[in-house]
């Protein structure tokens, strides 16, 4: 049986996306399933969400898209990292790694 999925903590959408981006050019699709797949279905993104967090992304230089077809040939947007992204993935990357070690040292996991 599959646990309820848990809720997303303010400021990892960005990281997420950006990881799941990371391989190469991916639509939006497969980064929502990228993520619940790499998550053990623990977290899933709402669409409204994802889309939101990607122009965002892309806003801010972090990615750029171009249009393409999907394996199913329909019209889909293809994303992927920029230079900038990919520092920026980096620093939140390292970021969230040493905010867990701090919470599970308090936690007493450590």
């Amino acid at each position: 049986m599959r646990e309820m999925p848990l809720p997303l903590l303010q400021g990892t959408l960005d990281l997420l996306v950006l990881r799941a981006i990371r391989a190469g050019p991916i639509h939006g699709y497969a980064i929502a399933t990228a993520i619940d797949e790499g998550s053990g279905g623990q977290l899933q993104v709402e669409d409204a969400a994802l889309y939101q967090a990607l122009h965002r992304l892309e806003r801010q230089g972090y990615v750029e898209a171009e249009w393409g077809a999907s394996q199913n040939n329909r019209r889909a947007r293809y994303y992927r990292l920029t230079p900038a992204g990919r520092r920026r993935l980096a620093q939140q990357t390292a970021y969230w790694r040493s905010y867990a070690r701090a919470l599970d040292g308090l936690l007493g996991g450590g």
